[in-house]
């Protein structure tokens, strides 16, 4: 059942009343400032009293704003987790199963099916992780304490509308340290200005309508500037004695005039003579793959701003077409491991006693902590890093105690 937002915030605050009052001082006066401000913004006062009555700050959020793997990770071991066989055969599986509905995405919004469902691969695992924090109680924190509270002030009011529209109840507003949500993980912000109603059920629902997630992300991809028909890029050769200043995603040329540079794409073929702008990208420096980047790569850029992410999904996007990994090696003796392998890699540490807590592939604080403590114990440098190495590492180890307690 649906109810309407009067209804909904009657009922929710009946269940808020019920919760203890918040404790911290400090959270409780920045609250009152919000509530004046939220006045101004046509938030309703009832709305925001039922919503924010009980709420407690969670600081734990705060320790993630200066930690993002977008900028933090090697690019191999970034990729590595993000784009392996497991999401590629998943994301085809997808493609199939909501042809209709891609179909229907790409007639109206103009951007391709493959390139959709990338962005719902890498942002939500096709709907599985979704993320488990109350929107408002992350953003309240965020709006409060911290740097950037201006932005996270605006993000927060806007959930407060979202939740007030009608569009999603307060209860099912769960998602990343930061506010983003739903299959494809908008910001409330975000969702405000392109998100849409596609299942035409009378709400923008990017959390329970996979058909309204998957066109509010074509539709953020169109407004962002997506050329159809064309690729987001290549992956290129560059000639010797390149000038190495004319790279970065700032310093386009027509791909014409970069194949008369000497760049040609990695199969030896020579570039299109096309008008068209691009940019050079060296993400991991000359002894990495090497791109030529065109306007969709911008579009992808835009949606999380990290030029990473915008690879991953590039790449992955090619890789559910059929195409292959990238030519050129990363510039490592030691590569990033797969989902599974770094399943494998928590399960080695559970049976060498480390209780990490679910084995799901995401090596986050607990996996990193007990690699650094194997590493410290078998003199290794403790970067809590699990590589193909470390993995080697924890074979052999588990395969020690087994076989010494037997």
């Amino acid at each position: 059942m649906i109810l309407k937002p009067a209804v909904a915030c009657s009922a929710l605050l009946t269940t808020l009343l019920s919760l203890p009052a918040a404790a911290d001082a400090s959270f409780e006066r920045c609250i009152g400032e919000l509530r004046a401000e939220a006045q101004t913004r046509g938030i309703r006062t009832e709305t925001f009293d039922a919503l924010t009555r009980a709420l407690e700050p969670d600081r734990s959020v705060l320790d993630q704003l200066d930690y993002q793997p977008e900028f933090r990770t090697p690019i191999w071991d970034y990729l590595s987790g993000l784009v392996d066989d497991e999401r590629i055969a998943d994301g085809q599986a997808m493609m199939a199963q909501w042809a209709t509905t891609l179909q229907e995405v790409e007639t109206r919004y103009g951007i391709d099916r493959a390139t959709i469902v990338a962005v719902w691969g890498i942002e939500s695992n096709f709907g599985r992780n979704f993320g488990k924090r109350p929107l408002l109680a992350s953003l309240s924190t965020l709006s409060c304490f911290g740097r950037r509270q201006s932005f996270f002030r605006s993000e927060f009011f806007a959930t407060l509308k979202i939740i007030e529209s009608g569009d999603v109840d307060a209860a099912r507003l769960t998602g990343s340290w930061a506010g983003a949500f739903g299959h494809t993980q908008f910001m409330p912000s975000t969702f405000a200005r392109v998100a849409v109603d596609f299942d035409g059920d009378g709400r923008r629902d990017l959390i329970d309508s996979i058909p309204d997630a998957l066109a509010s992300t074509a539709n953020f991809l169109a407004q962002a500037g997506w050329v159809s028909g064309q690729p987001w890029g290549h992956e290129v050769t560059l000639p010797a004695g390149f000038d190495f200043a004319l790279a970065g995603r700032h310093n386009k040329r027509s791909i014409a005039e970069w194949g008369r540079l000497g760049v040609r794409r990695i199969d030896g073929l020579p570039l299109e003579p096309s008008t068209t702008a691009a940019a050079i990208l060296l993400p991991a420096g000359e002894g990495g793959p090497i791109f030529l980047v065109q306007r969709n790569f911008e579009a992808l850029y835009s949606y999380n701003t990290a030029e990473t992410y915008a690879l991953a999904i590039a790449h992955l996007s090619d890789r559910l077409r059929g195409g292959g990994a990238f030519v050129k090696p990363w510039p490592t003796d030691d590569p990033g491991l797969s989902r599974t392998e770094r399943r494998e890699v928590q399960a080695l540490l559970t049976r060498l006693g480390y209780p990490v807590g679910e084995i799901d592939g995401i090596i986050g604080k607990t996996s990193r902590e007990a690699i650094q403590d194997v590493q410290k114990t078998n003199g290794l440098e403790p970067d809590g890093r699990a590589g193909r190495y470390m993995l080697r590492v924890l074979r052999r180890l588990a395969g020690e105690a087994q076989g010494g307690g037997s």
